[in-house]
């Protein structure tokens, strides 16, 4: 079970930037990664969409024998953790790292004003995921931001310049009145976008990466639960599937993820055996 992938998913490309913070942790570890392209994005669509579409990529990936899940959506975070946990956790074993707690934790460490900013999808926002995993810890204020076209503008591959300047100031001038102090990027798209969200929001901004601290749960729960990759087992394996154009994916995912990404199989539905790899 030690060599088995850890599995991870997304509706499309914006989980590779967990996928690379998981492989800067872990090196040794194997991933099998599902981009769920077909149906992307999650963000617009209603929650009980985005769970079926979710258990749906998470049973596929069980199928694969992975040793544990790790949900790197936001949109799909907030609409299938209780769900995931007791079919795969409780009823498989298998333990399940998402995007919310990790961030939300790492927030409120980092925050000295109480002040929170949260940036996400609209499906995210409106799931309330955030201001929920930090109810429970007093003086804590949430303000929440939805920017839906910073996803096109990053899977278009345009991080920087006057269109997205325009775009942040837009989507953040709200937050700046709010005078937060921490800022949770709740979409993992938005990292890379990080240096004019904080060129945006200013210095005195810490920015929160959801991606990163998910990272630090999966090393952690690994560690826990004694399920590292033995070194001595050879050259970790990754293999990176895409439900939708396995072309498009590949050219996206160099960009997210980088060189380990050197080929990508196609998954013409959900469900369905995985095709040959191209």
């Amino acid at each position: 079970m030690n060599d088995a992938p850890i599995g991870i998913f997304d509706s499309g490309v914006g989980g590779l930037t967990v996928a690379r913070a998981v492989l800067d942790l872990l090196p040794g570890e194997s991933i099998l990664y599902i981009g769920d392209t077909a149906n992307s994005p999650y963000g617009p669509k209603p929650l009980a969409t985005v769970r079926s579409l979710a258990m749906e990529v998470m049973d596929r990936l069980v199928d694969q024998g992975v040793k544990m899940l790790v949900i790197a959506c936001n949109s799909a975070s907030a609409a299938v953790l209780r769900d995931a946990r007791e079919r795969y956790t409780i009823g498989r074993g298998l333990p399940i790292v998402e995007v919310v707690l990790p961030a939300a934790r790492r927030a409120v460490a980092a925050t000295h004003s109480g002040r929170i900013g949260v940036i996400g999808t609209q499906a995210t926002v409106d799931s309330r995921a955030y201001n929920d995993a930090l109810a429970v810890v007093p003086g804590i204020e949430i303000f929440s931001q939805a920017c839906p076209e910073f996803v096109e503008v990053v899977e278009n591959g345009v991080t920087t310049g006057p269109k997205v300047l325009a775009l942040a100031h837009e989507y953040l001038s709200s937050l700046r009145e709010h005078e937060i102090d921490t800022l949770i990027l709740g979409c993992t798209h938005y990292p890379l976008l990080a240096g004019v969200i904080s060129y945006v929001m200013g210095d005195k901004v810490t920015l929160v990466s959801s991606a990163d601290e998910t990272a630090r749960d999966v090393y952690r729960t690994l560690i826990a639960q004694n399920l590292q990759r033995d070194p001595a087992a050879g050259p970790p394996r990754h293999r990176f599937v895409s439900t939708g154009d396995n072309e498009v994916f590949q050219r996206l995912a160099r960009r997210f993820l980088g060189p380990e990404v050197d080929q990508v199989e196609r998954e013409v539905r959900i469900g369905l055996p995985v095709g040959d790899a191209s």
